[in-house]
């Protein structure tokens, strides 16, 4: 039974999400606070949270940080703040996705199902080494000879995508329409979030010029001999 974590101050949001979580058989566990939520997360081990923005004390963005900082559970950020800056600054902290209130909790309930049966493909899925370079599907890391870079789960189906098709060009709405396949408005701007993300963690590994953007056109895996 997985594990949904909802962090949510307003109560009656909060009761309305775990009562439909459960009514599916999800295992739920609740809280109000930021700061609570940082203690208790680790210990819990989810596989998915249910995080919104606008916290007391320490606000979701903050939350994101914190849990980033040991796990890569997918995390749904839920907000009443739509601008664009606010989105790409919860997907650069690590977010995987966002849901706008107001929102139908079915709604809800079917973006998280959606979320846990990529990450189920993910690890079932295998890769085999590239030129030294591989990714391992079951913890959602690459790896080299020395040194592995983990990644969220929209990061990590990102670069499963080029990876998997090498010197294939991709344009940003080809990435988004493989990624995001539930029709949604996504800027380019949030694949080139993503994507400067994954680049930075190849980058601290040595393997940053895998990735290359092609300007105007999209971005293709480039295979390298070491």
């Amino acid at each position: 039974m997985s594990l949904i974590i909802v962090i949510e101050d307003d109560l009656k949001i909060q009761s309305l999400l775990v009562d439909y979580l459960r009514q599916d058989g999800f295992a739920t566990a609740a809280f109000s606070d930021g700061d609570k939520a940082i203690k208790e997360v680790s210990s819990l081990n989810p596989d998915l949270i249910l995080l919104d923005v606008m916290l007391p004390n320490t606000n979701g963005f903050d939350v994101c940080r914190a849990i980033r900082a040991y796990s890569n559970v997918p995390i749904l950020f839920l907000t009443a703040r739509i601008s664009e800056a606010d989105r790409l600054r919860g997907l650069e902290l690590g977010g995987d996705d966002y849901i706008l209130k107001p929102f139908s909790p079915r709604e809800v309930v079917a973006r998280v199902k959606a979320n846990l049966r990529r990450l189920d493909m993910d690890r079932k899925a295998s890769s085999g080494p590239t030129g030294g370079f591989h990714i391992d599907r079951s913890r959602l890391i690459a790896l080299n000879e020395n040194q592995s870079a983990s990644f969220t789960q929209v990061e990590f189906e990102l670069l499963c995508t080029l990876f998997n098709h090498p010197g294939q060009l991709f344009s940003r709405d080809q990435l988004i329409d493989r990624i995001y396949s539930d029709g949604r408005v996504v800027s380019d701007r949030t694949i080139d979030s993503h994507i400067k993300k994954i680049r930075s963690k190849l980058d601290a590994m040595g393997e940053a010029q895998r990735i290359e953007a092609v300007y105007g056109a999209g971005y293709r895996y480039k295979e390298i001999e070491k």
